[in-house]
């Protein structure tokens, strides 16, 4: 049987750790994931306006297929800067890609952001976001647990009519195999099926993590699917952003396949889903610690899979865990019963 990992969060993925930094004022922040060692990661990208930094450098075809870290924050496009801090901090480490007879590195660090900007905070800094910063902060505070809820990337996150977050899911194999999957989830869509109490992912729900939720007995989809207080319809101004990890050894173009089978993961837990208003990018890590002994497409298969899941039950865990926040419903003030 495959269950939760001991967090039950992408840490249990042995060498990965997390870090975050928010700003309550201005109602944003940043998260790092950073592996222990350069690590295989692919990248794939599915809604309507996304934003991204290095992404390219992780096709198949490229030159690099290592990492240093990957940042995910809000701030729409000044918190592509998060990056910058923290490539900055690794290059003085000395962790990067080597350059040849040069006495320097150059650090891999993937980017994308989500749209908080219209969430109430103050964001009048001029010429001085505060991103940059963020990011060193965040690399400053990795650690082997996940700081959740209005943390990090997800302190200004919503999902539909509801307040977001970040959080986490993993599973672990009888055979050894660790996926798990980090979301910083931001979605223009709702995560609740309408006209119900119950969350979309409820079936997923391991150890009880949603309230042992039960299905809904009558649904009915004349209800219209596109939520009510939805933050903004603007294009690009939501967006979910996730980082699914593995322990299992993928090379460049099978972690590719892993990232596309895991966006099925956010169509489970919320909707509509990918829409204009969305930028969803989702990461793969792998650490290479346990290796992928058939790599046959089957196999490929059974981690996207797995991926997919934790995707769904992290994003279901953001709304269900979120709090009344800044004006923002929490899922459970909204539904008691749940």
């Amino acid at each position: 049987m495959a269950q939760p990992g001991p967090t039950n969060s992408i840490c249990d993925v042995a060498g990965i750790k997390v870090g975050s930094a928010t700003d309550n004022r201005i109602r944003t922040g940043t998260t790092v994931v950073l592996p222990d060692r350069r690590a295989v990661a692919a990248v794939d990208a599915r809604g309507g306006g996304p934003g991204t930094r290095e992404t390219d450098a992780l096709d198949a075809t490229c030159l690099v297929d290592e990492l240093d870290a990957i940042v995910l924050s809000g701030g729409s496009v000044y918190g592509l800067d998060a990056a910058s801090g923290v490539t900055a901090e690794l290059g003085a480490s000395g962790r990067g890609y080597p350059l040849p007879n040069l006495d320097i590195v150059a650090p891999i660090v993937p980017a994308a952001i989500l749209f908080d900007l219209a969430n109430g905070g103050d964001k009048n800094w001029g010429t001085n976001p505060p991103y940059n910063e963020l990011g060193r902060q965040a690399l400053k505070n990795v650690q082997d647990r996940v700081e959740r809820g209005n943390a990090g990337a997800g302190r200004g996150a919503t999902i539909g009519p509801y307040k977001g977050g970040l959080d986490t899911a993993s599973i672990v194999t009888e055979d050894g195999i660790t996926v798990a999957a980090l979301v910083a989830a931001n979605a223009f869509g709702s995560p609740v099926i309408p006209g119900t109490d119950t969350l979309w992912a409820f079936a997923l729900e391991q150890q009880h993590e949603l309230g042992s939720q039960k299905a809904p007995s009558a649904v009915s989809f004349e209800h219209d699917l596109i939520p009510s207080g939805a933050l903004s319809a603007d294009p690009g101004t939501n967006t979910t952003l996730a980082v699914v990890a593995t322990n299992v050894a993928l090379t460049p173009s099978q972690a590719k396949r892993v990232a596309i089978m895991a966006h099925d993961g956010l169509a489970r837990a919320v909707r509509p889903i990918h829409t204009p208003f969305d930028g969803d990018v989702i990461f793969c890590l792998s650490t290479a610690e346990h290796p992928l002994e058939d790599p046959t497409p089957y196999n490929i298969c059974r981690i996207g899979s797995l991926a997919a899941d934790c995707v769904a039950r992290g994003l279901a865990r953001a709304a269900y865990n979120a709090p009344d926040t800044d004006g923002y419903p929490g899922y459970r003030s909204q539904h008691k019963k749940s």
